[in-house]
């Protein structure tokens, strides 16, 4: 019986380099000599220092910047707020999505249900399977999730006849 994977899964790899290359070009630029600005990436968070909130934007910039030219989906990052450290120094933390959310899980669950199309979708860890009788049905759900869940960078891997 055919099947396929959804997925939410950055390449790691490209994350690193992007956020290397931008830790890079930030030791370079101009406009941060003698500023806190700086960027590191520890397991599935970036950091984000810098003196103001406006200089945090810009450093986020740089980061979307290389991640693009790496092919990295910017939708994998998970702004969290800004926090004031120690004097007028300020840090932010983006979490890198990694895996489907339990509750998208069930909402793309319902909405295959609902699409009434003649495959079943099962909840596995943090990933969906779709399974189906025909090709074309799991290629219409696929355009369906792409569609309906256009928030999230889903990718579909596993694919078996």
């Amino acid at each position: 019986m055919p099947s396929f994977d959804t997925v939410c899964d950055p390449n790691m790899v490209e994350v690193k380099n992007a956020v290397d290359n931008s830790a890079k070009e930030i030791g370079t630029r101009f406009d941060f000599k003698g500023t806190s600005a700086a960027i590191e990436l520890k397991d599935k968070e970036i950091t984000l220092y810098g003196d103001a909130e406006f200089q945090l934007a810009q450093v986020e910039d740089i980061l979307r910047n290389k991640l693009t030219k790496r092919n990295v989906d910017v939708r994998f990052l998970d702004k969290g707020p800004v926090q004031k450290v120690g004097g007028d120094k300020v840090r932010q933390v983006i979490k890198v999505r990694s895996g489907i959310a339990s509750e998208d899980a069930k909402k793309m669950q319902r909405l295959i249900k609902d699409s009434k199309l003649k495959v079943q979708a099962a909840i596995q860890e943090d990933k969906l399977r779709v399974s189906g009788a025909k090709k074309d049905d799991l290629q219409a759900v696929m355009a369906l999730l792409r569609k309906e869940m256009a928030d999230l960078p889903l990718g579909f891997d596993n694919f078996r006849d």
